[in-house]
């Protein structure tokens, strides 16, 4: 599959453009992804650029190759059925945490067990107190929420990972918005006190 042209960064596309170009592209429309590729690149390249923003000085993954992993890891979904733009962001998210997770593993054995990436959450939520998460242990711990309650899991990698908002995480997870700002708080609280 051919690398991601890149696009210059537009604004937002109609509504339902980008489900409409996704269910094309399930149907075997080739010609579907090339127009679906210029309608998510600046949002997926937005994602990018707010992560690596919190990452520490130096980081060696830029948001354009980042955004071409996601990018590549996304066209190999065969087995996706894409259901809407939501649906599309929301495995965006899971690629880009599973790239960073990957990347910051082997960082880690470069340096052997040196500092890893370090992220903050402060963006997603302006008013938790600033402090910086290693990446791996924030994956540790959300593999350990997951065991618990999945959906508040998802809805982390959502917000952390994917830079969704609270209506766009509802759309995902196919819930109401009060009910995802309820389940953030729950799981915000969470994570503080198991990474404390």
């Amino acid at each position: 599959m051919a690398e991601p042209h890149k696009p210059q960064e537009v604004q937002a596309s109609p509504p339902g453009e980008v489900t409409r170009l996704l269910i094309a592209w399930n149907e075997g429309d080739a010609a579907a992804l090339e127009r679906l590729i210029p309608l998510v690149y600046g949002e997926l390249r937005r994602q990018a650029r707010g992560y690596l923003r919190n990452e520490r000085s130096g980081h060696t993954l830029q948001p354009t190759a980042l955004v071409h992993e996601v990018y590549l890891r996304l066209v190999d979904q065969s087995q996706v059925k894409w259901q809407n733009r939501a649906h599309f962001f929301g495995v965006a998210a899971r690629a880009m945490r599973e790239i960073l997770v990957d990347h910051a593993r082997k960082r880690r054995a470069a340096k052997r067990g040196g500092p890893d990436s370090l992220i903050s959450i402060d963006d997603v939520n302006p008013a938790a107190a600033p402090r910086n998460i290693d990446l791996l242990d924030l994956d540790r711990t959300l593999k350990r929420l997951a065991a618990l309650d999945e959906r508040q899991a998802r809805l982390v990698e959502l917000r952390v990972f994917g830079g969704l908002t609270i209506d766009e995480a509802a759309e995902v997870l196919e819930i109401s918005p009060a009910t995802v700002s309820r389940e953030w708080r729950h799981a915000e609280t969470w994570l503080h006190r198991e990474m404390s």
